[in-house]
């Protein structure tokens, strides 16, 4: 790390405590670095295993938005970071390759207002703990400064992640609250594979097409299935059932017993 670029860094993120009569934590490196690289907002998501991704802070509600509308819909810059382990940095969330790479997250995420999307990845050695997400609502690269800065944020981040201060750890649980959303999307995702006699992969992907689909985050359509308000079908998206009211149908009695 380049020593004069660090201390500019860390002089952001110090800066921004400053501003918010804190100690210096996660939030105010997710802050700074959507300051210091001209964005609207950022992010941090946990990474849990290779693929699931929890959201865990956002600079505003624009950027928690987005976050959420990742992990709901299992695809972005910030996915493939995790499975690249490297930067990923999307120029235009509107231009047609970026359609092609993110069908579903590209045109949401425009239609949002971002074009730029600038995905950091937060690691020690082979351990990926997190991913620090920027947003822009212009289209363009990030310059040479912007992108070795980026870079700077990441291991700023990693730094105060592995921090148990703060409740996240090298095998990147976060705190309880992110840890419980976690665990609802884990078990709604073993009830609904064990209902429609699917693969787990295959019941996570229904899932989120079905939350896409209701304009609901995954976390609370997660909830809804466990507390049986929501019950996933096979077909198409796994399609749920609703009464006229809209509220969804008890569940079969012999069923519940069965389970």
């Amino acid at each position: 790390m380049d020593q004069a670029r660090g201390a500019r860094v860390w002089a952001a993120v110090s800066e921004s405590a400053r501003r918010d009569s804190a100690a210096v934590s996660l939030r105010h490196v997710v802050i700074a670095c959507a300051q210091q690289l001209s964005g609207t907002g950022a992010g941090f998501s946990a990474v849990s295993g290779q693929v699931l991704r929890e959201p865990v802070l956002a600079s505003g509600p624009a950027a928690e938005d987005l976050e959420e509308l990742q992990f709901t819909l299992g695809q972005g810059p910030g996915m493939d970071a995790v499975a690249v382990r490297g930067p990923v940095l999307a120029t235009d969330l509107a231009a047609p390759e970026a359609h092609r790479q993110w069908p579903a997250f590209a045109p949401a995420a425009a239609g949002l207002g971002m074009r730029g999307m600038f995905a950091f990845p937060v690691a020690v050695g082979a351990a990926l703990i997190g991913v620090l997400d920027v947003y822009r609502p212009q289209p363009g690269p990030l310059d040479a400064e912007e992108l070795a800065q980026g870079l700077v944020f990441a291991d700023v981040a990693l730094v105060l992640a592995l921090d148990k201060r703060i409740g996240i750890g090298v095998d990147g649980v976060a705190h309880a609250a992110a840890s419980t959303r976690t665990a609802h999307v884990h078990q709604a995702t073993g009830m609904v594979a064990a209902q429609l006699n699917v693969s787990m992969p295959d019941a996570l992907a229904i899932l989120r097409a079905r939350a896409y689909a209701r304009g609901q985050r995954l976390p609370d359509l997660a909830a809804d299935v466990l507390a049986r308000r929501v019950r996933l079908d096979p077909g198409p998206l796994g399609a749920d059932h609703a009464r006229e009211d809209g509220t969804d149908p008890p569940y079969d009695r012999q069923e519940e017993e069965e389970t």
